[in-house]
C-alpha cells in the first residue's frame, strides 16, 4: 500500500478534485453568463463593430446585418433607411441630384422621410455638431442673460472665430447668436465653460443625443473640430434640427442674418450668418452649416412655405452645395403630402429632462420636441448607434460558446485524471504479483 501510494502521492488530492469538480463541470457548460457588453465596442443590430482610430463611416445596414449574430434590430425610421444608396417614394418624380455623400430630405411637421441617400451612414459632422450643442444647451434651460467671462483656452479655440476676448463679459445669448450664425468655435468652448464645463456638456451632449434617438452621433467637442470617434448622419443631423425648431430662440439663432457683437470699450461689431440661403431662398428659417478638410461641407436647412416646413440635411459634399440644397427644398415642398414616405423622424424618447452639473446654471422645464406621425422603434440598426438593449442582446448570442468551451476541456481533463489512476493501480498490482 505504500508503494502504491508512494508512487502515486498527487493521486489522493486528483481524486479529492475530482469529486468535488465532476458534478459541477456539466453545470458550468451549459451556463451562459450574464454581465453588460465590453464597453470598447459598440453593437448595432446584432453586429459588434469595433470603433475606427480614425473615426471614419462604420458599416450600417443590410451588409452589417448579414455578418452579425443576434437577431437584427428594426431600423431607426424605418427598414428602409438602412439602406447605403438612394432610397425613393415611388409614384413621384425622384429628386433632384446631389453630389453629397448622404442626405435626408423630410417633413419637420409629420415628421415623414421624403428621401435620402445613406441616411444612417456615419461621417465627421463638421460645425452641424453645433445643433446639438445648441440644443443641450436649451433643453437644459440656461439662461440666455447670464454673464460669461471666456477662459484662455476659449479664446485661442482654432478655426472659425467669432473673436472673443478673455477681459469681455459676454451673455450667454450672445454666445449663441455666434455659435450659430458665425460657427464660433471660441462661443462653442465658452459656453461649454458656462455649463458646467467641458466634460459635464459633452455628456450632456451625447446624452440628448440619445433621448433623441440619434444613434448615429458621438460627441467628442462642442464645435464639431475633428477628433476621432466623432460621428453623425444624415439622418441624425435632420432628427436634431427638427427637435431645435421647436425652441423659439433656436429659431431666432439660426434665422438672424445681421447681429451686433459686443466688443471692447462698449463698443460693437456686425457678424453675419454664414447660411447664404436666408434672405435667399423663399421661407427659409435656417439652421446650420460646416466645413472641415477631413469631413468636407455638411449642411442642415430648413424652410416654411404655406403652414408647412422641410429639412434638407447633407453630408460630405465636395462642392458647392448651396443650388442643390435650394432644389431639394423645392422638390420635398412639391411632394409633401403625394409621396409615400420611405421613412420617419421618430420621437424622443420619454425621459426626464438632463439634471445640470452641480456648478452649471440650473434646469428649466424643456419646450416640447414635435411629434412624427408614426410610432418608429427605439434600437439602431448595424453599425449606426448605441442602443443598450442591441447590446446585451448581440453580445449574449455570443458569449455563451466559451463557458461550453471551458467545460469541455474540464471534463477531459478529470477523464485523463480518472484514467491515469487506473492505470496506475493496475501496474502497482501487477508489480506486487512478479514479487510474489
Amino acid at each position: 500500500m505504500r508503494r502504491l501510494w508512494g508512487c502515486w502521492g498527487v493521486r489522493p488530492v486528483s481524486v479529492v478534485v475530482a469529486c468535488v469538480l465532476l458534478p459541477a463541470a456539466p453545470a458550468y457548460a451549459l451556463q451562459a453568463p450574464t454581465g453588460a457588453p465590453d464597453s470598447g465596442r459598440m453593437v448595432r443590430a446584432g453586429v459588434t463593430v469595433q470603433p475606427t482610430a480614425q473615426g471614419d463611416r462604420l458599416p450600417n445596414g443590410p451588409a452589417a446585418r448579414r455578418s452579425g449574430t443576434a437577431e437584427p434590430r428594426p431600423v431607426v425610421g424605418g427598414e428602409r433607411l438602412a439602406s447605403r444608396g438612394l432610397v425613393l417614394p415611388r409614384g413621384v418624380k425622384p429628386p433632384p441630384k446631389t453630389k453629397a455623400a448622404a442626405f435626408v430630405v423630410a417633413d419637420a411637421d409629420t415628421g415623414e422621410v421624403l428621401a435620402a441617400k445613406d441616411p444612417h451612414g456615419r461621417y465627421r459632422p463638421a460645425s452641424t455638431l453645433k445643433i446639438l450643442t445648441a440644443v443641450t444647451l436649451l433643453r437644459a434651460g440656461i439662461d440666455k442673460n447670464m454673464k460669461v467671462k471666456p477662459s484662455v483656452t476659449a479664446v485661442n479655440q482654432e478655426g472659425s472665430a467669432v473673436g472673443l476676448k478673455p477681459q469681455r463679459i459676454y451673455t450667454v445669448d450672445d454666445l449663441m447668436l455666434a455659435l450659430m450664425m458665425v460657427s464660433g468655435n471660441d462661443a462653442a468652448m465658452a459656453l461649454a465653460e458656462a455649463n458646467g464645463g467641458l466634460a459635464a456638456t459633452l455628456r450632456a451632449m451625447n446624452a440628448e443625443a440619445r433621448r433623441l434617438q440619434a444613434y448615429d452621433t458621438v460627441a467628442k467637442t462642442p464645435s464639431g473640430l475633428d477628433k476621432p470617434g466623432q460621428l453623425t448622419s444624415a439622418y441624425d443631423l435632420a432628427l436634431i434640427s427638427r427637435a431645435g425648431l421647436a425652441y423659439p430662440d433656436f429659431r431666432r439663432y439660426v434665422g438672424t442674418r445681421l447681429a451686433d457683437f459686443p466688443a471692447p470699450r462698449g463698443k460693437t461689431y456686425q457678424i453675419a450668418n454664414h447660411n447664404r440661403l436666408l434672405g435667399r431662398y423663399k421661407g427659409m428659417i435656417g439652421v446650420k452649416n460646416g466645413w472641415t478638410s477631413k469631413a468636407q461641407a455638411s449642411f442642415v436647412g430648413a424652410a416654411r412655405r404655406d403652414g408647412h416646413t422641410i429639412i434638407v440635411a447633407i453630408m460630405r459634399h465636395k462642392g458647392y452645395f448651396w443650388d442643390e440644397v435650394a432644389a431639394l427644398l423645392d422638390w420635398g415642398f412639391a411632394v409633401r403630402g403625394k409621396a409615400e414616405p420611405v421613412g420617419h423622424l421618430v420621437d424622443p424618447l420619454p425621459e426626464p429632462a438632463l439634471s445640470p452639473s452641480p456648478d452649471g446654471p440650473k434646469a428649466a422645464a424643456p419646450a416640447a420636441t414635435p411629434s412624427a406621425s408614426a410610432t418608429a422603434a427605439a434600437n439602431p440598426d448595424g453599425g449606426t448607434g448605441d442602443a443598450p438593449g442591441a447590446a446585451a442582446s448581440a453580445e449574449s448570442a455570443t458569449s455563451g460558446v466559451v463557458p461550453y468551451t471551458v467545460g469541455a476541456a474540464l471534463l477531459a481533463a478529470l477523464l485523463w485524471i480518472v484514467t491515469g489512476l487506473v492505470r496506475g493501480a493496475t501496474r502497482s498490482r501487477g508489480r506486487r504479483a512478479r514479487r510474489r
